[in-house]
Formats: structure tokens, sequence, C-alpha cells
């Protein structure tokens, strides 16, 4: 039976243990204080025992792209030479790090934050292909922005070696793996969806671009392990076509695995960035928190668009109910196609849950939200060396409330703003929960 205890090799680097603290927003920036935060926010993961902490979506470009306000770039190599300070950090507790590399194309802030739009009026999003019809009907009424840029032949070259560049900064810098974003409705995705890609070049081929940006990257440093999400748009309301099904999604993770991809992610989804991707509650405390009011006033262009955004929040989480490890089938579909890891995020709550997931449906199992309330949280899941009295029950704190998310639309941090559930985690600290020899 394999454990959650024990190691997995991926694409030639062993990670001591199946537990990763999956890609979150940091939104450290890239200030002066950007690494120390990145540190303070990473380091404890590897402190309990994590055996791979991914970094989150950085961007590949120095301008534009962003997903989210505060998302850190890496394409500047001055910065990202000192982020060997957070390498450092995680190595010394014997883990891995991986970073994740995005570029937000159509989903990025210069179409939605009305604030960002008004400092950057120049700014375009890339786009894939002209936006589809009902983004563009949102455009027309109000709620969006496109000015898309469509990306030539020449320029999607120039993105993927964007790519490559910005993986390249990594590993000099000590960076382990190299995780593409290739979900949530980032350019990546885009390129993967019938929904978005209606290119009549080589790239009308989605496969076609990640398959450069492999190459990019392995002309730039060799065999670093790479590995991607990969999506699949089910969770799309059932006029919305052409999109992604599941069978196509194991299609492309196998033409993945055979191009040289180390290690998969599938995850569900639908073709924009909604709560299919963070199942739970209507994050009814967030959106009601005074502190924050403005700024999502700010942020959506007026108290009307806010109130919009709210209301279309609270329909998708009705919508979207929150189910236990909701990519699982999916994860086990994949790796009956392939042959190397599959890494199963989404829903993952409890020890005797990973337990059954392990070498059945993946390889390798991470969580992210939870990582907000309980930073040290591996150290209550994994046992110590030949100890067997971790508790099947053990589960986290996080009720999956999503009042962690919506505060960071304003550029607030990510951190756990339940008082239940903090007061239930610092509990567990008075216990000693998180303490490791």
């Amino acid at each position: 039976m394999t454990r959650l205890e024990d190691p997995l090799d991926v694409g030639g680097v062993r990670v001591p243990n199946r537990l990763y603290r999956a890609p979150l927003l940091e939104c450290a920036g890239n200030g002066p204080d950007a690494v120390d935060t990145l540190v303070a926010d990473l380091e404890p993961a590897a402190r309990a025992g994590a055996g791979l902490v991914c970094q989150g979506a950085a961007i590949v470009r120095e301008e534009g792209g962003c997903a989210a306000p505060n998302m850190t770039s890496v394409a500047d190599p001055s910065f990202v030479a000192d982020l060997e300070r957070l390498t450092d950090a995680v190595h010394a507790h014997g883990s891995k790090i991986a970073i994740q590399l995005e570029h937000g194309g159509l989903r990025s802030m210069e179409t939605w934050h009305a604030a960002y739009r008004r400092e950057h009026p120049t700014l375009q999003q890339l786009a894939v292909s002209r936006p589809p019809f009902p983004l563009r009907l949102l455009d027309r009424a109000g709620l969006l922005s496109y000015d898309a840029k469509v990306l030539s032949t020449a320029e999607v070259y120039d993105l993927a070696a964007d790519f490559g560049r910005a993986a390249a900064n990594a590993v000099d810098a000590g960076y382990d793996l190299v995780h593409l974003a290739g979900a949530n409705m980032g350019i990546v995705h885009q390129f993967l969806s019938p929904f978005y890609n209606r290119r009549n070049d080589e790239f009308g081929d989605g496969v076609r671009f990640l398959e450069v940006v492999h190459d990019e990257i392995r002309d730039r440093v060799g065999d670093v392990p790479l590995a991607t999400k990969v999506p699949t748009e089910t969770e799309a309301p059932s006029f919305v076509r052409p999109r992604l099904t599941r069978g196509e999604t194991v299609g492309v993770c196998r033409r993945l695995a055979e191009i040289g991809y180390d290690a998969l992610a599938p995850v569900n989804g639908s073709v924009v960035w909604d709560m299919s991707i963070i199942r739970g509650a209507f994050p009814a405390r967030a959106w009601r928190d005074g502190q924050f009011r403005d700024g999502y006033v700010e942020t959506f262009g007026g108290r009307t668009r806010a109130l919009l955004v709210a209301l279309g929040n609270w329909i998708e989480s009705r919508w979207y109910d929150f189910e236990p490890a909701w990519n699982a089938e999916l994860c086990r579909d994949v790796r009956d196609a392939v042959d190397v890891p599959v890494l199963a995020e989404g829903g993952i709550r409890q020890r005797g849950q990973i337990d059954r997931l392990l070498g059945r449906d993946c390889d390798m199992v991470g969580m992210a939200r939870p990582f907000y309330a309980e930073p040290e949280l591996p150290a209550r899941l994994l046992a110590d060396e030949n100890d067997e009295s971790v508790a099947p029950q053990t589960r986290v704190v996080c009720e999956n409330c999503n009042n962690c998310t919506v505060p960071q639309a304003t550029g607030a941090p990510g951190i756990c703003r339940t008082p239940a559930v903090l007061k239930r985690a610092g509990e567990l600290r008075r216990q000693h929960a998180y303490d490791r020899d």
C-alpha cells in the first residue's frame, strides 16, 4: 500500500513524501519585502514536513498578465536571484520547492480590475483568439473590459520563450521543479480550450503551445522536472460549447506525458475562473467586512458592479457545492493512461481520505486553502518514521467558507479570516499539534 510518508521520484528528483502545499496566492509582489513575505508564507510548510512546497502563480513577464493584485513576476533575473533565500529556507528542512509559472491572458487584471485599468490604460490582454461571444457580451454590458491583442504565431513563440526564461531564472535560484499554471482560465488553459482557441495556425492544437514551452525550458535548463495542471471544462453550464470533455483531457495528458512532462495535475473546472475550482460556501463574512468594502468598489468599478459580482458569487456557491476530493475520478482516469506521477488536489481534507486516494487515484496529494489557517498543517497529517499512530480521522480545520479568497481581489493577503477556524487552529497549537522533532 502506498503511504503518504513514502518518497516519490518526479523527473529524477526525489521528493521525501507525497504531501505537497498546492499553489496559492501569496500576494507578495516584487517590492523590497517580497522575498521575506514568501519565506514567511512557504517555509512553515517545509518545516512541518511537506515533501513539496509550490510557490503560487508567478508571472513570466514584467508587465501585464497578472490575474490578481500583487502577484510576483519572475521576469527579472536580479529579483529572482534573491529568491535563493526562499529555496535555501525550504531545502534546510529537507523539502523540495516548485515554482508555478503563469500568464493570465484574458483573465488578466486589465480585463476585470477597474482601478488597474485606469492606472494602465495602454495595457491589452493577450488572447489566443478573439474573445468568445459570451465574454464579449459581458464587455458590452460593462462588467468586463476587453481590448484583446490576439497573438500572432511569432508572438506565441515569444511568449513560450518567456516561460523558458522565467524557468531558467527560477532554476538558477534553486527551485527543484517547474509547474505550469495550466488551468483556471490562464493563457495555457486558453490554448487548450476549444472555447477560446479558434486559431488556424499550428497553435490551433493547444498542446502544441505546451510542447514549445517544454522545449524552451529544456533548452535552457535541461532536465529540471516539469509539471502542469491540465483542465477539463465539464463544470461549465451545459449550454456552453465547445468545451473540453473528460476524455479529451485524458488525451491531452497522454500527449503531454509523451512530450516529456514529468507530472500532471488534472482538475475539473469551467471555462472561466469561478467557484468550480474553489468549491464551498458563499463567503458572506468577506463580502460584509467593512474594511474591504471600499476596495471592492474600487476593484469592480462601483457599488452596483460590486453587488453584481457578489450576487454571481452567491449563485456559483449554490451551483458548485463542496464535494470531497472532487478531482479524484479524473485523476484516476489520467493515472490509468500515463506513466508519470499524477497529482491530486481539490477538496482533500482528511488523512483517511488521502490514504484511499494514494496508489489508486493519484501518486501525490496537495492542499491549498487549508494552509491559510494551518501553515504547519503537514505536522498533523504525517507520521514520524515507523509511526502508525496518525489517525485516519485527522482532518484540517478549514471549513471551506472561502472568506480567505474574495478579499484578495482588493490586494489583501491570503489568510484565514474565520474566527471559529482560527480558534480551533489556536487550540491545536497550544496542544503542540504542530510540533515536530
